[in-house]
Protein backbone atom coordinates (compact mmCIF):
# COMPACT_ATOMS: atom_id res chain seq x y z
CA UNK A 1 0.00 0.00 0.00
CA UNK A 2 1.28 3.29 -0.33
CA UNK A 3 -0.94 6.55 -0.15
CA UNK A 4 1.93 9.30 -0.41
CA UNK A 5 4.24 10.14 -3.15
CA UNK A 6 7.76 10.11 -2.15
CA UNK A 7 11.05 10.43 -4.02
CA UNK A 8 14.76 9.10 -2.49
CA UNK A 9 17.50 11.37 -3.08
CA UNK A 10 21.37 9.89 -3.03
CA UNK A 11 23.73 12.84 -1.56
CA UNK A 12 27.17 13.05 -2.74
CA UNK A 13 27.68 10.93 0.73
CA UNK A 14 25.93 8.16 0.29
CA UNK A 15 23.25 9.28 2.22
CA UNK A 16 19.70 8.02 0.93
CA UNK A 17 17.14 10.69 1.23
CA UNK A 18 13.42 10.28 1.38
CA UNK A 19 11.03 13.18 0.89
CA UNK A 20 7.08 13.43 0.25
CA UNK A 21 6.26 15.08 -2.78
CA UNK A 22 3.35 17.87 -1.98
CA UNK A 23 0.83 16.94 -4.24
CA UNK A 24 -1.31 18.71 -6.73
CA UNK A 25 -3.93 20.28 -3.94
CA UNK A 26 -1.13 21.66 -1.51
CA UNK A 27 0.41 23.30 -4.70
CA UNK A 28 -2.91 24.42 -5.66
CA UNK A 29 -4.02 25.83 -2.74
CA UNK A 30 -0.36 27.47 -2.05
CA UNK A 31 -0.96 29.31 -5.24
CA UNK A 32 -3.65 30.32 -4.60
CA UNK A 33 -2.79 31.98 -1.92
CA UNK A 34 0.16 33.72 -3.54
CA UNK A 35 -2.17 35.22 -6.28
CA UNK A 36 -4.35 36.26 -3.59
CA UNK A 37 -1.85 38.06 -1.76
CA UNK A 38 -0.10 39.14 -5.42
CA UNK A 39 -3.45 40.39 -6.53
CA UNK A 40 -3.40 42.70 -2.92
CA UNK A 41 0.00 44.01 -3.63
CA UNK A 42 -1.15 44.98 -7.45
CA UNK A 43 -4.26 46.89 -6.48
CA UNK A 44 -2.05 48.71 -4.13
CA UNK A 45 0.70 49.25 -6.86
CA UNK A 46 -1.76 50.13 -9.17
CA UNK A 47 -3.41 52.96 -6.70
CA UNK A 48 0.01 54.90 -6.20
CA UNK A 49 0.10 54.48 -10.02
CA UNK A 50 -2.93 56.55 -10.42
CA UNK A 51 -2.56 58.47 -7.84
CA UNK A 52 1.32 60.06 -8.92
CA UNK A 53 -0.30 60.01 -12.63
CA UNK A 54 -2.83 61.82 -11.35
CA UNK A 55 -0.64 64.79 -9.76
CA UNK A 56 1.94 64.90 -12.48
CA UNK A 57 -0.75 65.33 -15.00
CA UNK A 58 -2.14 68.57 -12.83
CA UNK A 59 1.10 70.03 -12.39
CA UNK A 60 1.70 69.77 -16.41
CA UNK A 61 -1.60 71.50 -16.76
CA UNK A 62 -0.20 74.16 -14.36
CA UNK A 63 2.50 74.11 -15.91
CA UNK A 64 1.05 74.71 -19.61
CA UNK A 65 2.43 72.03 -20.55
CA UNK A 66 0.55 68.86 -22.48
CA UNK A 67 -0.09 65.49 -20.37
CA UNK A 68 -0.11 62.78 -22.87
CA UNK A 69 3.74 62.16 -22.60
CA UNK A 70 3.89 61.91 -19.16
CA UNK A 71 0.48 59.47 -19.01
CA UNK A 72 2.27 57.27 -21.65
CA UNK A 73 5.54 56.83 -19.93
CA UNK A 74 3.81 56.62 -16.51
CA UNK A 75 1.35 53.40 -18.03
CA UNK A 76 4.54 51.86 -19.28
CA UNK A 77 6.27 52.22 -15.68
CA UNK A 78 3.60 51.20 -14.11
CA UNK A 79 3.34 48.14 -16.46
CA UNK A 80 7.10 46.98 -15.64
CA UNK A 81 6.32 47.75 -12.33
CA UNK A 82 3.97 45.24 -12.39
CA UNK A 83 5.59 42.52 -14.28
CA UNK A 84 8.78 43.22 -11.46
CA UNK A 85 6.56 42.79 -8.68
CA UNK A 86 4.86 39.21 -10.36
CA UNK A 87 8.55 38.01 -11.30
CA UNK A 88 9.93 39.25 -7.88
CA UNK A 89 7.66 37.85 -5.53
CA UNK A 90 8.17 34.21 -6.53
CA UNK A 91 11.72 34.91 -6.76
CA UNK A 92 12.61 36.88 -3.89
CA UNK A 93 10.59 34.82 -1.26
CA UNK A 94 11.68 31.48 -2.28
CA UNK A 95 15.40 32.87 -2.55
CA UNK A 96 14.97 34.41 1.30
CA UNK A 97 12.60 31.65 2.74
CA UNK A 98 14.29 28.81 1.46
CA UNK A 99 11.86 27.86 -1.11
CA UNK A 100 8.66 29.06 0.31
CA UNK A 101 6.70 31.34 -0.55
CA UNK A 102 3.40 32.98 2.26
CA UNK A 103 1.40 30.66 0.24
CA UNK A 104 4.06 27.35 0.44
CA UNK A 105 4.52 28.42 3.78
CA UNK A 106 1.25 28.21 4.99
CA UNK A 107 0.31 25.23 3.11
CA UNK A 108 3.79 23.47 4.44
CA UNK A 109 5.61 22.62 1.15
CA UNK A 110 8.80 23.75 -0.15
CA UNK A 111 11.00 23.79 -3.50
CA UNK A 112 14.00 21.72 -3.34
CA UNK A 113 16.37 20.76 -5.72
CA UNK A 114 16.95 17.20 -7.47
CA UNK A 115 19.75 16.86 -5.29
CA UNK A 116 18.41 17.55 -1.64
CA UNK A 117 19.83 20.86 -1.19
CA UNK A 118 17.73 23.78 -0.89
CA UNK A 119 16.48 25.93 -3.75
CA UNK A 120 18.48 29.14 -4.84
CA UNK A 121 18.64 32.37 -6.49
CA UNK A 122 18.40 30.78 -10.13
CA UNK A 123 16.46 27.77 -9.67
CA UNK A 124 14.07 30.60 -8.61
CA UNK A 125 13.89 32.77 -11.61
CA UNK A 126 14.30 29.78 -14.14
CA UNK A 127 10.99 28.59 -12.45
CA UNK A 128 9.68 31.98 -12.70
CA UNK A 129 10.49 32.24 -16.55
CA UNK A 130 7.79 29.30 -17.41
CA UNK A 131 5.06 30.18 -14.99
CA UNK A 132 2.89 32.16 -16.78
CA UNK A 133 2.79 28.89 -19.12
CA UNK A 134 2.37 26.79 -16.58
CA UNK A 135 -0.19 28.44 -15.00
CA UNK A 136 -1.99 29.97 -18.12
CA UNK A 137 -2.16 27.15 -20.62
CA UNK A 138 -3.01 24.57 -17.68
CA UNK A 139 0.43 22.68 -19.03
CA UNK A 140 1.64 22.83 -15.48
CA UNK A 141 -1.55 21.51 -13.98
CA UNK A 142 -1.01 18.03 -16.30
CA UNK A 143 2.38 17.90 -15.45
CA UNK A 144 1.66 17.28 -11.84
CA UNK A 145 -1.06 15.12 -12.13
CA UNK A 146 0.62 12.61 -14.87
CA UNK A 147 4.22 12.64 -14.01
CA UNK A 148 5.98 10.36 -11.64
CA UNK A 149 7.71 13.29 -9.62
CA UNK A 150 4.98 15.96 -9.59
CA UNK A 151 7.08 18.29 -11.59
CA UNK A 152 5.23 21.36 -13.79
CA UNK A 153 7.27 23.04 -16.87
CA UNK A 154 9.32 25.08 -14.84
CA UNK A 155 10.76 22.56 -12.11
CA UNK A 156 11.84 20.50 -15.29
CA UNK A 157 13.84 23.70 -16.38
CA UNK A 158 15.39 24.49 -12.83
CA UNK A 159 15.90 21.07 -11.86
CA UNK A 160 13.59 21.14 -8.42
CA UNK A 161 11.07 19.11 -6.80
CA UNK A 162 8.21 20.51 -4.19
CA UNK A 163 8.03 18.22 -0.99
CA UNK A 164 5.88 18.35 1.96
CA UNK A 165 7.89 19.71 5.24
CA UNK A 166 9.62 17.09 7.46
CA UNK A 167 6.88 18.04 10.92
CA UNK A 168 8.04 15.98 13.92
CA UNK A 169 5.80 13.98 15.23
CA UNK A 170 5.42 14.76 19.52
CA UNK A 171 5.15 10.89 20.37
CA UNK A 172 5.54 7.23 19.09
CA UNK A 173 2.59 6.69 20.86
CA UNK A 174 -0.44 7.65 18.68
CA UNK A 175 -3.54 8.62 20.04
CA UNK A 176 -6.41 6.06 19.67
CA UNK A 177 -10.24 6.42 20.61
CA UNK A 178 -11.96 4.15 23.13
CA UNK A 179 -13.60 2.72 20.54
CA UNK A 180 -11.03 1.69 18.36
CA UNK A 181 -9.57 -0.10 21.30
CA UNK A 182 -12.94 -1.91 21.88
CA UNK A 183 -13.24 -2.97 17.99
CA UNK A 184 -9.53 -3.84 18.25
CA UNK A 185 -10.58 -6.77 20.61
CA UNK A 186 -13.33 -8.13 17.84
CA UNK A 187 -11.14 -7.30 15.32
CA UNK A 188 -8.22 -9.66 16.60
CA UNK A 189 -10.95 -12.65 16.68
CA UNK A 190 -11.92 -11.94 13.23
CA UNK A 191 -9.34 -10.81 10.96
CA UNK A 192 -6.57 -12.40 9.28
CA UNK A 193 -3.39 -10.29 10.89
CA UNK A 194 -0.97 -12.46 9.40
CA UNK A 195 -1.68 -11.00 6.17
CA UNK A 196 -1.00 -7.49 7.07
CA UNK A 197 3.29 -7.06 6.40
CA UNK A 198 5.28 -4.45 8.47
CA UNK A 199 5.34 -1.84 5.61
CA UNK A 200 1.63 -2.24 5.43
CA UNK A 201 1.72 -1.24 9.09
CA UNK A 202 3.99 1.44 8.41
CA UNK A 203 1.64 2.67 6.30
CA UNK A 204 -1.07 2.95 8.54
CA UNK A 205 1.35 4.84 10.99
CA UNK A 206 2.32 7.29 9.02
CA UNK A 207 -1.53 8.25 7.90
CA UNK A 208 -2.10 8.43 11.44
CA UNK A 209 0.60 10.49 12.07
CA UNK A 210 -0.10 13.19 9.43
CA UNK A 211 -3.86 12.40 9.87
CA UNK A 212 -3.92 15.72 11.81
CA UNK A 213 -2.21 17.68 8.94
CA UNK A 214 -4.15 17.05 6.18
CA UNK A 215 -6.72 18.99 4.86
CA UNK A 216 -10.60 17.58 5.37
CA UNK A 217 -11.47 16.36 1.64
CA UNK A 218 -7.96 14.70 1.46
CA UNK A 219 -8.17 13.21 4.71
CA UNK A 220 -11.78 11.72 3.91
CA UNK A 221 -10.37 10.04 0.47
CA UNK A 222 -7.23 8.68 2.13
CA UNK A 223 -9.13 7.36 4.57
CA UNK A 224 -11.60 5.71 3.13
CA UNK A 225 -8.65 4.11 0.32
CA UNK A 226 -7.20 2.74 3.19
CA UNK A 227 -9.58 1.22 5.06
CA UNK A 228 -10.56 -1.07 2.02
CA UNK A 229 -7.08 -1.80 1.35
CA UNK A 230 -7.19 -3.06 5.02
CA UNK A 231 -9.98 -4.77 4.59
CA UNK A 232 -9.22 -6.77 1.55
CA UNK A 233 -5.88 -7.21 2.90
CA UNK A 234 -7.16 -8.88 7.00
CA UNK A 235 -9.67 -10.77 4.93
CA UNK A 236 -13.06 -9.23 6.19
CA UNK A 237 -15.85 -9.75 4.02
CA UNK A 238 -17.68 -8.03 7.01
CA UNK A 239 -16.97 -5.84 10.10
CA UNK A 240 -17.86 -6.47 13.19
CA UNK A 241 -20.09 -3.49 13.00
CA UNK A 242 -20.47 0.38 11.90
CA UNK A 243 -18.09 2.64 12.08
CA UNK A 244 -16.03 5.36 10.30
CA UNK A 245 -12.90 4.83 7.98
CA UNK A 246 -10.72 6.57 10.60
CA UNK A 247 -12.19 4.42 13.74
CA UNK A 248 -11.42 1.10 11.64
CA UNK A 249 -7.80 2.19 10.77
CA UNK A 250 -7.21 3.34 14.62
CA UNK A 251 -8.62 0.14 15.53
CA UNK A 252 -6.50 -2.44 12.98
CA UNK A 253 -3.10 -0.32 14.51
CA UNK A 254 -4.04 -1.05 17.96
CA UNK A 255 -4.96 -4.84 17.54
CA UNK A 256 -1.29 -5.07 15.33
CA UNK A 257 0.20 -3.30 18.38
CA UNK A 258 -1.42 -5.40 20.84
CA UNK A 259 -0.36 -8.50 19.46
CA UNK A 260 3.20 -7.35 18.47
CA UNK A 261 2.70 -8.09 14.55
CA UNK A 262 1.91 -11.34 15.20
Amino acid sequence: MSLFNTVNIQTPESVELEFTLAGIGSRALALFVDYLVLTLASMLLSALSLLIQSQLASLATLLGGGTDTIELWLSAIAFLALSALYMGYFVGFESVWQGQTPGKRWTKIRVIRDNGKPEGVLQATLRSLLRPVDDILFLGFFCIIFGKQEKRLGDWLAGTLVVQNERPVGSETLQVSNAAKAIADELSATANFGNLLPDDFAVIREYLQRRPLLAKPAKETLSLKLARDLKQILDLENLPQEMTADTFIEAVYWAYQQDGGR
